[in-house]
């Protein structure tokens, strides 16, 4: 499919109903809303295949599910810095952010590199990419090293007391995505999530409950003591 073609399919796709319910969860981007749900983003996704140069040209339409589809199509053997910089840059709502991290940076070499950064961004949507990204690393990486998880943690405390939704959701998720990867780490994400709860924060408090909750659930205990 060409660039021509995609953007008419996805308008052939638009669902102003579906627009309407995403902004009740939180989407509102700046960019053009289809409302195009994402199974039908990923059929389009498998008939394009990898092709970067088209991934860019979507991303740069400004179309929401455009943009989300130019993450599934993207090479990450091809990704630069600069590119993943900029394209987290535009991130305007956490769905484009998520799934972008999920289905690409996560796959990249270098996006990782860029963590550390990312948490010290005073944007909203930045600041989420590093710790979506530790999520999907913590799922899909799995030749990282439970040290690479764990020198996260600082970055998780520190982010713990921002009381932006989607930034605290965020934190929440990293932490917990992390204390699932194995019976090590789940110790280890304990420990930090009860350290986090002693922080006099709204957020921090609410992040570490979550977690905690989740994170001591007896069929995950049992899973990661399985794998």
């Amino acid at each position: 499919m060409q660039y021509e073609e995609i953007i008419e399919k996805l308008e052939s796709l638009r669902k102003p109903e579906n627009v309407e319910g995403m902004a009740r969860f939180g989407i509102r981007p700046e960019t053009k809303v289809y409302g195009v749900p994402i199974p039908e983003l990923r059929k389009i996704a498998k008939l394009v295949k990898k092709n970067h140069e088209l991934a860019l040209k979507l991303w740069d339409s400004r179309i929401h599910e455009a943009r989300i589809l130019a993450g599934m199509i993207a090479d990450s053997e091809k990704l630069t810095v600069s590119q993943i910089k900029k394209w987290v840059s535009d991130f305007d709502s956490w769905d484009v952010c998520d799934q972008v991290c999920m289905n690409l940076l996560s796959k990249s070499k270098i996006a990782k590199n860029q963590i550390f950064e990312f948490a010290r961004s005073k944007e909203e949507f930045v600041k989420r990419t590093a710790f979506a990204l530790m999520a999907a690393l913590a799922v899909h990486d799995k030749k990282m090293k439970d040290k690479d998880f764990t020198d996260f943690f600082p970055l998780i405390k520190n982010a713990a007391t921002d009381e932006r939704n989607f930034v605290k959701k965020s934190v929440n998720w990293a932490l917990r995505q992390i204390g699932k990867r194995n019976k090590k780490l789940n110790k280890e994400a304990v420990k930090l999530a009860k350290e986090i709860q002693k922080i006099e924060s709204k957020s921090a408090k609410w992040i570490a409950s979550n977690a905690l909750s989740e994170l001591g659930d007896e069929k995950i205990l049992k899973r990661i003591k399985n794998d």
